[in-house]
């Protein structure tokens, strides 16, 4: 089973069209009504969702740190710096993660792209 992302509201649209166009499942936290939702909250929604949560969002990194010293689930938290990886590269490899992933080993993990 593929995996599945939530984005965050700071990824552009073209990331989100993209891995659609591929099949990948996608909630956005706009059409969630959660782009107004603080980084612990979003975190706690993907989680929720059961949805590795995507970011470019540094502050994100810091809430999911914080989980991962205190032992605090979440579904896994993917990074990728807005100036140092293009959309198509986000694209690509958010794609791997979901088809090739497993749920077991994104569990409290931070990934950062380019893989």
């Amino acid at each position: 089973m593929a995996l599945t992302f939530y984005m965050d509201h700071h990824v552009p649209k073209a990331i989100t069209n993209g891995l659609r166009a591929r099949n990948i499942e996608v909630i956005t936290a706009h059409e969630d009504s959660a782009d107004q939702l603080s980084d612990p909250q979003l975190l706690d929604r993907a989680t929720e969702l059961k949805h590795l949560l995507f970011t470019q969002d540094d502050d994100l990194l810091k809430e999911a740190a914080k989980r991962i010293r205190n032992g605090t689930l979440f579904y896994g938290v993917i990074y990728a710096h807005q100036m140092r990886v293009s959309i198509g590269i986000c694209i690509h490899d958010l794609e791997t993660i979901a088809k090739a992933g497993e749920i077991e080993d994104m569990i409290n993990q931070v990934q950062f792209l380019p893989l």
